[in-house]
């Protein structure tokens, strides 16, 4: 990469996700460094339960490119991807004799980062394509009266 290239990197976070961190680092492993199209594909066929959580966060990731940056979906990489520790809810339950057992409830972090395929065709973002069409585009007309009510609640309701 040429120090005068720039690489858009686009996150996006999942905070407080109610699976342990070492669980969800068995899925992020299989997505890291392939394309979004083949991250997706993996997410769905997972037997893993926390893959529909990780599958949220890089959909979320594409639609924040798609929308700030005006990336392409399809042309993103999963940079990289990973899982932080979240707190811990700590739990309680009854056992023999007067005593308790805890149960510790572990969440998790997961962060997914972005960046365009060094393959893909650079693209206007699409703010300044709306820009320009907005010069071109007349304004809109305004708004006709609302009718009147036509339901006899609306017809007492208006009759008073």
């Amino acid at each position: 990469m040429a120090a005068t290239e720039e690489r858009r990197e686009v996150r996006a976070e999942a905070k407080w996700v109610r699976s342990s961190a070492r669980k969800a680092r068995l899925v992020v492993d299989h997505i890291r460094g392939r394309t979004v199209p083949e991250a997706r594909t993996v997410l769905a066929f997972s037997q893993r339960a926390v893959a529909r959580e990780v599958e949220k966060v890089l959909r979320s990731a594409v639609a924040n490119a798609e929308a700030n940056h005006g990336m392409h979906g399809d042309d993103l990489v999963v940079a990289s991807v990973y899982v932080d520790e979240g707190p811990t809810i700590k739990r309680w339950r009854a056992r023999a004799r007067g005593r308790v057992a805890r149960i510790k409830k572990r969440t998790c972090h997961i962060t997914v980062k972005l960046v365009e395929s060094p393959t893909a065709a650079p693209r206007t973002p699409p703010r300044a394509a709306k820009a320009e069409t907005a010069e071109e585009k007349p304004k809109r007309a305004r708004r006709a009266p609302a009718k009147k009510p036509t339901t006899r609640k609306k017809k007492e309701e208006a009759a008073t």
